[in-house]
């Protein structure tokens, strides 16, 4: 049986997991039959690493590749307004200038320079493209780790997310960052918006998390889990020597579900 098209960007603040979170999506998505394109736009480029690919720290970032860039839009990196192309070729990029790993394909855009409205350059043209204008095949999908913001998508690509998926943790700050995510996705036209809690310790953390949440949706939690911590410190793939609790993958299931209801 095919399987939609799926296309979920994954933001939080710094330090609460959302790469973890990231690269576990990408292959629960891929353990569904899915072929994944798993993009790292954060300039702390660490998705490879949660990922498992072979060789990622050797990859590459596209914002760096300036032939490239000046190829597809007619302006070099790091040029801001002025005169390129809007709606660049980007069809072939995933697969020229990606690693694999299985069914997924990782590719790192590298550090991108982006505004409140959304970046006016090449580098971030050719991003915005590649969200809006690929995977239109069944049995696709895309995996987006953000930095803590949405300036990445701009107006142009907010109805090509299926899914804006805020990573939070115990903590005011972290809450603080979901409901400031949650208002600049709102502005920016994004209304499919929900909320995974990570390092939660217990009902106690739950139960504050889900109130200070207010109506925003949670769609579930992972515990403060130590295998994720040796793991990450280890740089290895995320649950990459003990088995994925099952309330880790209820809460994928749920993540894949509700992208798909769209």
């Amino acid at each position: 049986m095919s399987a939609p098209v799926v296309k979920i960007a994954v933001s939080g603040k710094g330090g609460v997991g959302k790469t973890t979170i990231a690269a576990l999506l990408a292959k629960q998505l891929a353990a569904g039959g899915r072929r994944v394109l798993a993009i790292d736009a954060d300039p702390v480029a660490s998705l490879g690493a949660a990922l498992g690919v072979e060789g990622h720290a050797e990859i590459t970032p596209i914002s760096e590749m300036q032939d490239l860039i000046f190829e597809r839009t007619g302006a070099k990196p790091g040029t801001m307004g002025g005169f390129f192309k809007m709606n660049p070729r980007v069809d072939d990029i995933p697969e020229r200038f990606s690693a694999a790993c299985g069914s997924i394909r990782l590719m790192v855009m590298g550090t991108v320079d982006s505004g409140g409205s959304g970046c006016v350059c090449p580098e971030s043209v050719l991003l915005k493209n590649l969200v809006q204008h690929l995977l239109l095949r069944e049995n696709e999908a895309l995996v987006l780790d953000m930095e803590a913001g949405v300036e990445h998508l701009g107006r142009a690509t907010a109805r090509a997310v299926d899914l804006m998926l805020i990573v939070v943790e115990p903590g005011a700050r972290s809450l603080r960052a979901a409901r400031m995510i949650r208002k600049l996705a709102a502005e920016i036209g994004i209304a499919k918006i929900a909320v995974a809690a990570n390092k939660v310790r217990g009902p106690e953390d739950e139960a504050s998390i889900r109130a200070a949440l207010g109506d925003l949706e949670l769609l579930g939690t992972m515990p403060h889990d130590q295998a994720l911590i040796e793991d990450d410190l280890a740089g290895r793939a995320a649950y990459g020597r003990t088995d994925m609790p099952e309330q880790v993958r209820s809460l994928l299931q749920a993540i894949v579900s509700r992208a798909e209801l769209g």
